[in-house]
C-alpha cells in the first residue's frame, strides 16, 4: 500500500470518528441529559398530555436513536462516494 493510499485512509477513518462522535454526542444529549439531568425542567412542558422530561425518558431517545441511524447511514453513503469507497 503507498503512502497515499495511506493517507487517503487515514482521512476517511478521521472523518468516519468524527461523524460517529458527533451523532452519539447528540444521542447523550437527548437520552441522557433530556431524559434524566433535565427531565424536572422538561417535565413543566406538556405533549398531548404527556409531560415532555417522560415522553423523552420513555419515547423521545429511541425515536432520535432511529433518526440518528438513518443520517448515519446517509453521512457514510456521502463519505464513501467522497473517498471513492462507493459500490
Amino acid at each position: 500500500m503507498s503512502d497515499k493510499e495511506q493517507a487517503v485512509r487515514k482521512r476517511y477513518w478521521k472523518a468516519n470518528l468524527r461523524i460517529v462522535a458527533i451523532l452519539l454526542m447528540i444521542w447523550f444529549l437527548v437520552s441522557f441529559c433530556c431524559g434524566i439531568l433535565f427531565v424536572e425542567e422538561l417535565n413543566t412542558i406538556k405533549i398531548a398530555g404527556f409531560k415532555l422530561g417522560f415522553w423523552f425518558a420513555q419515547q423521545g431517545s429511541i425515536y432520535v436513536f432511529v433518526i440518528l441511524i438513518f443520517v448515519y447511514v446517509k453521512l457514510m453513503n456521502k463519505l464513501d462516494k467522497t473517498y471513492g469507497y462507493d459500490e
